[in-house]
C-alpha cells in the first residue's frame, strides 16, 4: 500500500511539473495563392541545433500547432502535391512564447522550393503576455549585460536576475529586494527547467537556487498577463532554461575576478581594502557518441557545468591596538583613586 501511495505521489508531481512548462510552440495556417486554406498538409519542424524533427498534419481548416518545443532556432517545411515546397528558416522559439508562421504555398512542382530565411516577426499576435527574453549568449558575450560586481548578488557571484534591469517597471536590489510593476516586494516566482526554485523562506535571496550563468540557454521575465498555469506567482515570473547540448561539441573555461590591485588607493592613507573574488568553472556539451556502438546525433545529448566561488577580504583595514603595561597601571591607579 505504501508503495502504491508513493508511486501515485511521484506521478502527480511529474504531471504538475510538466504543466508548468518552459517550452514554446509554433503555429500557423497553410494556404494556396488565392488565400484558401489547404487541409491535411504534412508539416515538418526541425531544430537547427539538435536536428530533432517534429512531424504534424494541418487540420481540416488548414491550421497547425507544434507545442512543447525547446527554445532554439527552427525550420518549418511544408510539402503538398501540386505546390512548391515551402521552407521557412531562422525561426527563433523563446521560452513560453508562441511564434506564428503562416505558409502561403505557390503552384508548382514538389521538386521546386520556396525558401524564406528572414527571421519571424517580433510582434506577438497569439497572446497578450508582456515579457522580456534574453539569450545566454547575450548575457555572456562582450559584457553586454551588467551581471558582475555591483549588479551581482551580495556575495559577488554573477546573478542572472540582473537581466530584469532591462525590463520596464522592474526594480532590483540584489539579494535585498525586487519589485515588478509596483507589486509588493519579493512576490516574484522562479522556475528552472519547469521546476519551482523560489526561495520561500527568504524570497529576495535567490543565491541558493540560481543556476550558473554559463549553463543558461535563455532567461525570461514575464511581468504580466502570463498563463494561468503560473498563477501562484505574485507578479513577475523568472523562467530559466538551461543548456542541453547539441550536435556540435562546444564548451568554455572561464573565470571572473575582482582584486584590490585594480583599485585606486584611499585618499591620504594610501591603503587598499583587500577584496579578492574568483568566480571560475568549466562547461561542455555535445551529442552522446560511442564509436561503433551508438551514435546519438539528432537523438541524445549531454551538458555539464561546474562553477566555484572563492572570496578573500578584510572587514576593517584599521590597525588594532592593545593597552601597554604602563596604560594598564595608570588605569588601575585611576580606578583605585
Amino acid at each position: 500500500m505504501r508503495f502504491i501511495t508513493l508511486t501515485l505521489c511521484v506521478f502527480l508531481c511529474l504531471v504538475s511539473a510538466f504543466g508548468q512548462t518552459d517550452r514554446g510552440s509554433i503555429t500557423g495556417t497553410v494556404s494556396d495563392p488565392a488565400g484558401a486554406v489547404i487541409a491535411l498538409a504534412p508539416i515538418e519542424v526541425r531544430n537547427a541545433q539538435t536536428g530533432a524533427l517534429y512531424a504534424v498534419t494541418a487540420s481540416e481548416t488548414g491550421n497547425y500547432t507544434v507545442p512543447q518545443l525547446q527554445p532554439g532556432t527552427y525550420e518549418v517545411t511544408v510539402t503538398v502535391a501540386g505546390f512548391k515546397k515551402f521552407i521557412r528558416q531562422n525561426i527563433v522559439v523563446q521560452v513560453t512564447q508562441t511564434v506564428r508562421v503562416d505558409a502561403a504555398l505557390e503552384v508548382g512542382s514538389a521538386t521546386e522550393s520556396v525558401t524564406v530565411s528572414s527571421e519571424a516577426s517580433l510582434l506577438k499576435t497569439e497572446s497578450g503576455e508582456i515579457s522580456i527574453n534574453v539569450t545566454g549568449d547575450r548575457v555572456l558575450g562582450m559584457g553586454m549585460l551588467p551581471i558582475g560586481n555591483g549588479f551581482s548578488s551580495s556575495h559577488g557571484v554573477r546573478n542572472p536576475m540582473a537581466m530584469s534591469r532591462l525590463a520596464p517597471g522592474t526594480f532590483l536590489d540584489p539579494n535585498l529586494n525586487i519589485k515588478v510593476n509596483g507589486a509588493p516586494s519579493n512576490t516574484t516566482s522562479v522556475r528552472v527547467d519547469r521546476q519551482d526554485a523560489t526561495n520561500g523562506v527568504v524570497q529576495f535571496s535567490q543565491a541558493q537556487t540560481q543556476p550558473s550563468v554559463e549553463a543558461l540557454e535563455e532567461l525570461t521575465l514575464q511581468s504580466s498577463n502570463y498563463a494561468a498555469e503560473f498563477g501562484q506567482a505574485g507578479l513577475g515570473l523568472f523562467n530559466y532554461t538551461t543548456k542541453s547540448g547539441s550536435n556540435a561539441y562546444n564548451g568554455s573555461l572561464y573565470e571572473n575576478n575582482a582584486n584590490e590591485a585594480y583599485n585606486a588607493t584611499q585618499p591620504f592613507t594610501r591603503n587598499k581594502t583587500v577584496v579578492r573574488q574568483n568566480n571560475f568553472g568549466v562547461s561542455m556539451g555535445g551529442p552522446i557518441s560511442i564509436p561503433k556502438i551508438y551514435n546519438g546525433r539528432d537523438w541524445t545529448f549531454w551538458f555539464f557545468n561546474f562553477e566555484a566561488f572563492k572570496e578573500l577580504g578584510t572587514i576593517d583595514n584599521q590597525f588594532p591596538t592593545v593597552p601597554t603595561a604602563a596604560n594598564a597601571d595608570n588605569q588601575c591607579a585611576a580606578a583605585a583613586f
